[in-house]
């Protein structure tokens, strides 16, 4: 039994895993409503919040009487003061268990995350169906993440192709920031599209070429806010759902394009797609006919855990043996660096 720890942004999350059986608890305590009145997250705010939510939750496992075997803590990316507070947790559970303590990379744990449809299905036959669906190809779209990666037959993971800048889902919430919509704005950029239309203004693309393997979305922003400059209110507001129908298809079309390209030049067995902008609807619509197109399934994390999760830690500190590290002794309360992905 695992018992997972995610702490990297502003989501206070604990899961248990079991090989044998799949997710058998998940708790999660978001701060969305807290960091809404800045725009954004605020690291230090999100470091006490996290200090006030993660005793609750523990609540929660200790109810129900799971004898944990060992504990996984995300180890990086994310914010320092967050991921510290889950390796203080990490550790002091490890030395009060007497049990092992696993680091895990917060970007493995998206990689993984489609996977764990898959071992729900079918626990028993995760092992052989997880070697027909290899070599895999997925994309991470998140806030704080844009990348496209592979999962060889070894299970090794190497990364194809990465934002240079901004991810696609920070280029979303900044973006709909400067429209003039909350926190976080993704999601309203989309339910504003769904009413425009995605050709109306011709919002750029970077890198188009098929063999520079690299994503950026600062430009995008940054055409968007001198459009926005020329706009008076009226206008702007006749024009909002086109404006969003065609930024939105701007972060999709790059994205889309950009593994497509990938897909031309590499053996796949499957398709993933991870990350909080997983969610979006023009986004997954336009992977599933990338998967089409190469005859291949394509693996969706599910909405719980296409976001910050516990759930993707502790699965992928069993199915990523070459992403996970032990971090013994579990009383040394330094903090170790980010595993590399």
């Amino acid at each position: 039994m695992i018992l997972g720890i995610e702490s990297s942004c502003d989501e206070s999350a604990l899961a248990i895993f079991s090989p044998e059986r799949g997710l058998l608890g998940e708790w999660v305590h978001s701060q969305v409503v807290r960091h809404q009145a800045y725009g954004g997250v605020v690291p230090d705010l999100a470091s006490r919040e996290h200090l006030d939510n993660f005793f609750p939750l523990l609540k929660g496992v200790l109810k129900s009487e799971i004898q944990i075997d060992s504990i996984a803590i995300t180890h990086g990316p994310g914010l320092a003061g967050c991921l510290a507070l889950g390796l203080a947790l990490g550790k002091s559970l490890a030395l009060a268990w007497k049990v092992p303590l696993i680091g895990v990379n917060h970007l493995r744990g998206h990689a993984w995350s489609p996977f764990i449809k898959i071992h729900k299905q079918a626990p028993n036959t995760f092992q052989s169906n997880l070697d027909s669906l290899l070599p895999h190809i997925g994309l991470i779209a998140s806030g704080g993440n844009t990348m496209v990666f592979e999962i060889d037959r070894d299970r090794h993971l190497r990364v194809l192709a990465e934002t240079v800048d901004d991810a696609a889902g920070e280029a979303l919430d900044k973006g709909a920031k400067l429209l003039g919509m909350a926190y976080p704005g993704g999601p309203l950029i989309e339910k504003c599209a769904l009413e425009g239309d995605p050709t109306a203004f011709n919002f750029p693309r970077a890198f188009p070429s098929q063999v520079e393997f690299k994503f950026s979305f600062s430009g995008l922003k940054t055409s968007l806010r001198y459009l926005l400059e020329k706009m008076d209110d009226t206008r702007l507001k006749n024009c909002l759902p086109d404006l969003c129908a065609s930024y939105q298809e701007a972060v999709v079309d790059q994205l889309a394009t950009k593994t497509a390209h990938i897909l031309k030049r590499n053996e796949v067995k499957s398709l993933g797609l991870s990350g909080g902008v997983a969610n979006n609807k023009r986004l997954s619509d336009a992977f599933k006919r990338l998967a089409d197109s190469v005859s291949v399934p394509l693996l969706i994390a599910e909405p719980q855990h296409t976001g910050d999760n516990a759930a993707m830690i502790s699965f992928a500190a069993w199915a990523d043996s070459e992403g996970s590290a032990s971090l013994e002794p579990p009383w040394a309360l330094s903090f170790e660096p980010a595993l590399k992905l």
